[in-house]
């Protein structure tokens, strides 16, 4: 069975893909409370002829869904949550809520856990038609978005049996994930003190809100004194109410602290606590800490992102109709012309050999097209559970563009585009790219072999600590 052949089952899947991609784009959810996304996956997985387990590692809403025996164990990874306060229209290229306050699919996550599923099916397919010795995998993994649900799911030694996990994310770009991402603590700082009159009697009252912004105050000055890469930002979840006149007796911040390695952020992390127990002394206010989750950096396996770019050579240039390429510069039209600067610069760099016609023209593309020069560098850019896996497991991902070029992730442009044809073809593409690496591994073993001894020797003797402790559990 040849590659064209999985890739035209994967193509023949494609409504019933869409329609499930769509469904959860309609009904976002956060977090682990992903109840109705996860059924679109139950529905496709079910009528594929997939054994799911449900209900892994603690969460609800997380599964494995298995077809074939043996080895070698092949893993895809499917995520499927969204994010707060990014509701927006459909098709619609300018911000409007479609709902004000509510969630939206501004990563991508429908088209993600759906591609998963597209890959996963190809896979599939190539074990029953060809009798393989070997098993796929699937996950279904909440909670990326904050929450770090795969975190928990190598904590409790789910991936332990897998030759090789393969991933994917929408983008703006087509290229094979050669860079690592960041290590990320979630941390809640939560502060107690005393409610009193603000003008009656103020010395009665011990302010938790003068607590949380000492905090704050006192983190901005750590920023000098930390590696340039690392990363603290945070949010108020509770800022002690709306009454001016009350001394307010309770406050939540919620912070992301980041380094390039784990070790880093630890260190980092541990500073942050101690800003936060002095602006308690200070204020006279109990303190209490609370992790929600975290994971650690990616560490691409430079044996198979390499074999997914060989693959995305197969599948590229994107082609995009006259009229997709019209829907996408409506979105491209938003884009700040500093951004649109910045990549005609990126086009520069990665294609030194095209001409400056060409590079132009691969800037001002509404929706990219070309595949990006596979490179393997240090830089480290936002945070993924990923991470987790990758340290278990030789893990390879790639990025499909879907998006409008040249647009942000967790952007409204992105929640607006989530249904269009073009995010559709996202998820076929990138389909065929976990499929078709995925049969590399089972038809020439020799690369699975080498993946896990460059694996070793990128881990140095270091083994799989997760950042969560046992006795912190994943809570919707």
């Amino acid at each position: 069975m040849n590659k064209t052949e999985i890739m035209d089952i994967i193509e023949s899947k494609k409504e019933k893909l869409a329609t499930a991609a769509d469904n959860i784009w309609e009904t976002p959810e956060l977090r682990f409370a992903t109840k109705k996304s996860v059924q679109e996956h139950y529905k496709v997985l079910e009528e594929e002829d997939f054994v799911i387990q449900k209900g892994v590692a603690g969460m609800k809403h997380a599964y494995i869904a298995t077809f074939g025996s043996g080895k070698p164990i092949i893993g895809i990874l499917g995520e499927y949550d969204a994010l707060s306060n990014l509701s927006q229209i459909a098709d619609l290229a300018e911000e409007k809520a479609l709902k004000k306050g509510a969630n939206g699919h501004g990563c991508g996550h429908n088209l993600l856990g759906i591609g998963s599923v597209a890959g996963a099916i190809g896979v599939k397919e190539y074990l029953k038609q060809t009798g393989h010795s070997g098993t796929i995998k699937l996950f279904g993994c909440p909670a990326e978005e904050g929450g770090c649900g795969k975190s928990y799911m190598a904590r409790e030694g789910v991936f332990d049996d897998l030759d090789l996990a393969l991933s994917w994310h929408p983008g703006d770009q087509t290229k094979a994930w050669g860079n690592t991402n960041l290590a990320v603590y979630h941390v809640y700082y939560n502060f107690h003190g005393k409610a009193a009159h603000a003008a009656g009697s103020p010395e009665l009252g011990r302010s938790a809100l003068d607590a949380a912004e000492l905090m704050n105050i006192g983190v901005q000055y750590l920023r000098e004194h930390i590696m340039q890469e690392a990363r603290i930002h945070y949010a108020y979840k509770d800022a002690g109410g709306t009454s001016p006149n009350v001394v307010q007796s309770s406050t939540s911040l919620f912070y992301y602290v980041r380094a390039p390695k784990m070790e880093q952020a630890t260190e980092i992390f541990e500073r942050v606590n101690k800003i936060a127990q002095g602006a308690a002394l200070m204020t006279e206010t109990e303190l209490e800490i609370k992790l929600d989750s975290a994971c650690l950096d990616y560490i691409p396996n430079q044996t198979f992102t390499t074999l997914m770019h060989k693959n995305l050579e197969l599948l590229t240039p994107l082609e995009f109709s006259p009229e997709e390429i019209h829907y996408e510069q409506n979105y491209f039209d938003t884009v700040p012309e500093n951004v649109k600067r910045t990549l005609l610069q990126q086009a520069l760099a990665e294609f030194p050999e095209k001409s400056i016609d060409e590079i132009k023209n691969i800037a001002s593309m509404p929706i990219n097209s070309e595949l990006y020069p596979l490179k393997f560098t240090p830089e480290a850019i936002g945070s993924t559970d990923v991470g987790d896996v990758s340290w278990v497991v030789p893990t390879a991902q790639v990025h499909i563009a879907c998006e409008p070029h040249g647009t942000s992730a967790h952007s409204w442009q992105w929640v607006a585009n989530g249904k269009s044809s073009v995010a559709h073809k996202g998820i076929l593409t990138a389909g065929k790219a976990l499929a078709l690496t995925a049969i590399d591994a089972f038809e020439q073993p020799e690369y699975l072999q080498k993946a896990k001894e460059e694996h070793l020797a990128t881990l140095g003797g270091k083994t799989y600590q997760c950042g969560i402790p046992s006795t912190i559990q994943p809570e919707e």
